[in-house]
This record gives C-alpha cells, sequence and structure tokens, in this order.
C-alpha cells in the first residue's frame, strides 16, 4: 500500500468509538473516573486502574464527565499526554529553520507506534507542511502496548480497542505492513524490504524493540509457547487463556511476566513463574524491593520458582507444549508457556548505516540527534522511544534505554520539536524516567532510575502490607522512588530527584517511620554489550575512522 491516507482515519468501528488513555503515571487512584463510567473504568485493588480505550459512543458523556473529574487530570480523548514538564498540548510554534523546508522539505518516520506517531502530530502541529511519509512493519494504526498484558488478557477489552487516541489528523504517507531494510546516510535514502527507497531530509528512528524470542527455534515452535509484545500475539494468548490450561508456566519475572502471572490469578488459573534471578523485578527495582514482590505473587498463589532456569520445553508427539525441564531437576507440566525475557531493540536494518547501532540500541544526543560510529553527532537523523540509546545529565550522563510509555511520548516530542528548529533553539530531553505496572490488585509506580542506586529507604508507609513509598540513593542523593499504592507521592520525590536532594530525605509526614534505615539497595551489577567491537583505522587526522565489527 502506498497512497496518501489520514493516519487519524476511524478503524472499521468508524466515528462511534472514544478512543481513551489514561496516564497512569499522573493517577492517583481517586476512582471518580469509576463512579461516572463504570462501564469504562475499574478499580482493580486500591489504585491500580482498568480501563477500555476504546468505549462505546454510548458511553460518551459518561467518559467527558469522568475526564472533567479527574482531580490530576490524568484521562485523555484523542490526544496523548506528554511527561515532559511545561511542554503544552496546543499549538507550540517552534523557531524556524527556514520556511522553504517547513513547506518543501521531506521527512520520513520509520517506526509507526507510540513514538513515531506522537512525533508525526508533533510535526504537522507546530506547522510542517511539507512531505511527512511513516514507515511500519505492522498492518495496524499505531496502538498502545501496555493494555496487552493487562486488560486485553483478562478478556475486559478486546485486542483491537488499543488504538492510540490521535492528536490530530495527520496527513502523511502512510506505508503499513513494509519493513526497512536498510539506510544509507550519503544518499539520504531509506530501503524498503521490498526493494522500493524512500528519499528524506531529516529523518526519525523510532523502530522500537521486539520480544526476546524462546532460544531454541524447534521448542520455540512448539503449540503453546508464546512471546508477548503485539496485538497478535496478545490475542492468541487470551485465546489460550480463555480455554482453560492446565497450567500456565511464565519464563521470566520482570514486568511483563508479572503482570501476566497477574492476570492468571485473576482467571484462577494455575500458573508457575521461573526466574533465574533471586526474585522478580529485581532486574529494574533491585533485590530489597523484589523480595516484597516475591511474597505478594506467592501471597496470591503463584508457584514462584527463583534462582533456575529453564533449560527444555517438551512437547508432545503432535508438536503441543506438555512440560518443561527446570536447572533444578524438577519438572513442570504446561499446556501455555508465556516467553518473558526482556526485549530486542530493532536495529538490524541500520547494520551498515554507519551509525552507532547495536544490541544496546542507536545512540544519540540529549536532543535525540543520532551519532555515527566516529561518535560524531549527525544533523539530519534522530532517535525516540525504546531504540533510542541516550545520556541523562541527572545520572552522571550515563547512556540508557528506556522501554517506557512516558518516555516514548517524551522524547518523541523532543525529537519533532528539534527537527523544525535550529541549534541555539533545540530541546534537551531531560524528563525523568516514569513508569507504572498493574498485578494483584496492587498499583507500582516509579520515578528516576532506581537501578542507579547504592541504598534504598523505606520513607512512607509499610511493606509488610504492601502500601509504602521506597526511596533510593546514590552517594548520598535521591535518585528515585517507587510506590506500591501510594501514588500521590511520585511527584512529590520527582522534584527531589531533580534537586539532587539528600538521601536519605528529611522531612516530616504521617506515614513517615521514626527512624529512616537505608540498607543496600541489592541492584544488579550492570552488563555492557559486547556482541560489537569498534576496531579505528587509518593513521592521520584525516583517515582516522571507527569501524564495528558484529560477532
Amino acid at each position: 500500500m502506498w497512497g496518501r491516507v489520514r493516519l487519524a482515519v476511524a478503524h472499521e468501528q468508524g466515528e462511534c468509538a472514544v478512543r481513551v488513555i489514561v496516564d497512569l503515571t499522573r493517577c492517583q487512584g481517586y476512582g471518580q473516573c469509576a463512579f461516572l463510567a463504570p462501564d469504562v473504568f475499574a478499580m482493580n485493588g486500591e489504585e491500580a486502574l482498568l480501563y477500555d480505550t476504546d468505549a462505546d459512543e454510548a458511553q460518551r458523556e459518561h467518559v467527558l464527565r469522568a475526564a472533567a473529574a479527574c482531580p490530576v487530570q490524568a484521562i485523555h480523548l484523542d490526544q496523548m499526554a506528554t511527561q515532559h514538564r511545561g511542554m503544552r498540548t496546543g499549538t507550540v510554534v517552534s523557531p524556524p529553520v527556514g520556511d522553504g523546508f517547513r513547506k518543501t522539505g521531506r521527512i520520513v518516520i520509520v517506526g509507526a507506534s507510540l513514538a513515531g506517531a506522537r512525533a508525526a502530530g508533533v510535526l504537522r502541529r507546530d506547522g510542517f507542511t511539507g512531505s511527512l511519509t511513516l514507515i511500519g512493519d505492522e498492518p495496524y494504526e499505531p496502538y498502545d502496548r501496555p493494555p496487552l498484558s493487562k486488560q486485553v488478557l483478562t478478556g475486559r477489552v478486546p485486542a483491537d480497542h488499543t488504538l492510540l487516541p490521535r492528536l490530530r489528523e495527520v496527513d502523511a504517507e502512510w506505508l503499513p505492513g513494509v519493513a526497512a531494510a536498510g539506510l544509507d546516510l550519503a544518499a539520504k535514502t531509506v530501503r524498503l524490504a521490498d526493494g522500493r527507497e524512500v528519499g528524506f531530509d531529516r529523518l526519525l528512528i523510532a523502530t522500537g524493540a521486539r520480544a526476546r524470542p524462546w532460544p531454541n527455534p524447534e521448542e520455540a515452535a512448539l503449540d503453546g509457547v508464546l512471546p508477548l509484545r503485539t496485538i497478535e500475539e496478545s490475542s492468541r494468548l487470551r485465546e489460550r487463556l480463555a480455554a482453560r490450561p492446565r497450567r500456565v508456566l511464565v519464563i521470566g519475572a520482570g514486568f511483563t511476566g508479572s503482570e501476566v502471572a497477574s492476570v492468571c490469578r485473576d482467571l484462577d488459573l494455575p500458573v508457575t513463574v521461573a526466574e533465574r534471578g533471586p526474585a522478580p523485578l529485581i532486574g529494574a527495582l533491585g533485590g530489597v524491593i523484589g523480595k516484597v514482590a516475591a511474597e505478594m505473587q506467592r501471597a496470591h498463589g503463584v508457584d514462584l520458582r527463583c534462582g533456575v532456569t529453564v533449560e527444555a520445553l517438551e512437547g508432545d508427539a503432535d508438536g503441543r507444549l506438555r512440560a518443561a525441564r527446570l536447572s533444578d531437576g524438577d519438572t513442570v507440566e504446561a499446556d501455555v508457556a508465556v516467553v518473558a525475557l526482556g526485549a530486542i531493540r530493532n536495529v538490524e536494518w541500520l547494520r551498515d548505516s554507519g551509525l552507532a547501532a547495536g544490541v544496546w540500541g542507536v545512540a544519540c544526543d540529549a536532543g535525540c540527534r543520532a551519532v555515527d560510529m566516529n561518535g560524531l553527532v549527525t544533523d539530519d537523523v534522530f532517535v525516540a522511544g525504546d531504540v533510542a540509546r541516550f545520556p541523562h545529565p541527572v545520572y552522571n550522563y550515563q547512556f540508557m534505554t528506556l522501554e517506557h510509555w512516558g518516555n516514548a511520548v517524551a522524547q518523541a516530542e523532543i525529537a519533532a520539536h528539534n527537527m523544525l528548529s535550529d541549534q541555539a533553539h533545540r530541546w534537551p530531553h531531560l524528563s525523568l524516567p516514569v513508569f507504572w505496572s498493574n498485578q494483584f490488585g496492587t498499583s507500582i509506580k516509579s520515578v528516576g532510575v532506581p537501578t542507579f542506586a547504592d541504598e534504598v529507604v523505606i520513607a512512607h508507609g509499610s511493606t509488610e502490607e504492601r502500601r509504602f513509598v521506597a526511596v533510593y540513593g546514590y552517594r548520598g542523593r535521591v535518585t528515585a522512588a517507587v510506590t506500591f499504592d501510594r501514588a500521590m507521592w511520585l511527584e512529590f520525590y520527582q522534584g527531589l530527584i531533580e534537586r539532587a536532594a539528600p538521601f536519605p530525605p528529611e522531612f516530616r509526614a504521617a506515614d513517615r517511620p521514626e527512624t529512616l534505615r537505608p540498607v543496600p539497595a541489592e541492584v544488579p551489577e550492570r552488563l555492557e554489550a559486547t556482541q560489537v567491537t569498534v576496531v579505528v583505522t587509518g593513521h592521520d587526522p584525516a583517515e582516522r575512522r571507527a569501524t564495528l565489527v558484529h560477532r
């Protein structure tokens, strides 16, 4: 398909749907929305909100009232929120890079998911009237991924109800269902998998990530072995869970794996979770909070196995999954195995492009400009979303990649603004990472980078009750905070992180322990990517160049 379309045209249901999205990093679980529009919003626990992203037209009035009544204005209709502080959702005019470029320039966005769609909307909003092309390897309009491991699996929301609310109608050339296969920086062209080439003046790389597959292809092909990242994968897993398997095996206890386990228990399905680390969520939150997550899972009936790996998946004569063999010698019988081993960033198409792209993502500066393999910043290639590896000044300019909804939206805003701005008026991407997870009736939210810490302290509430705020510190300053059903504290601690406030924090609060006792955060050791080696060639400054050697 190659044609001029409006990305915001309604899907099969026409204009009869009300697209809704909730910025769950802001939601504090007041519940007015569930009271005013109970057919769209529901509380699962004290602060965990579930909602239908594609409400029926009959619910429009209820949804509008719910959005107006939300004390923190977290409900958005037909527009996407941004985590970038101070950014308006109205018209924001960027300083011009030249009227000629705005009118006749060519911008190509590779990746038509959350970050790509958001950037396209902002470019049009900010006055770009030139050629705009979006390239996406999936055939759908941009959709929201967080509900795929929550509302969709429970059956509350159909998978096709996860299409994103629209910022505005985006007049663009949309190439769905075709992947990018190569990039020629010198010629400024993107090569597509079907052999076509698309020229550009400026390019945004927003190709995101995909689920890491089970490493044994024959075992991965067994009927019942499923990853979870896309609409199709979520729909297939929902069908399997609805068929009520004997047992579900979840391989990996990160956020996706833990959310799948939570859904299984909500559906009263037996579930075993196999995690190679000492506790769930340890890679993101550290060992102290990981222990709390482990207790929560077991309290809800999860058969949690930590410190073990799945050595083999076994099938029957018809190719159906029947069991898994663990590293401790035990065998788990299961009809469904959900592979939740993290993500692989979609950078293969950039292999010979000359950009600094590898398993870590695509390197860029704080203004989202891509870095080439020599460490030079490019002027016409930008990066946003899960695939971007960028330095964050708050965290010692450490390069990081973030698979967070809020980061994808905020970074897309920055990239789009900077594509239309001159050097003097470009913005840095300084938003603090914010993410959420709803599992086992508990709302878990975080601000900052919990693994950038050497100590942690429970500053409010109680881990025994699983309602608390954990504050992380590094060398005497606050670097992150994690809340379990205590979201109202998140914004406060965001301010402390931005001000580099002393750790442990000193202030009075009703639910604060009399004495704060910091303990080691037990964060995992950071692993460096080793799949790529850099070789430097040449003898004088004019010919010195770096080359990536792929193993």
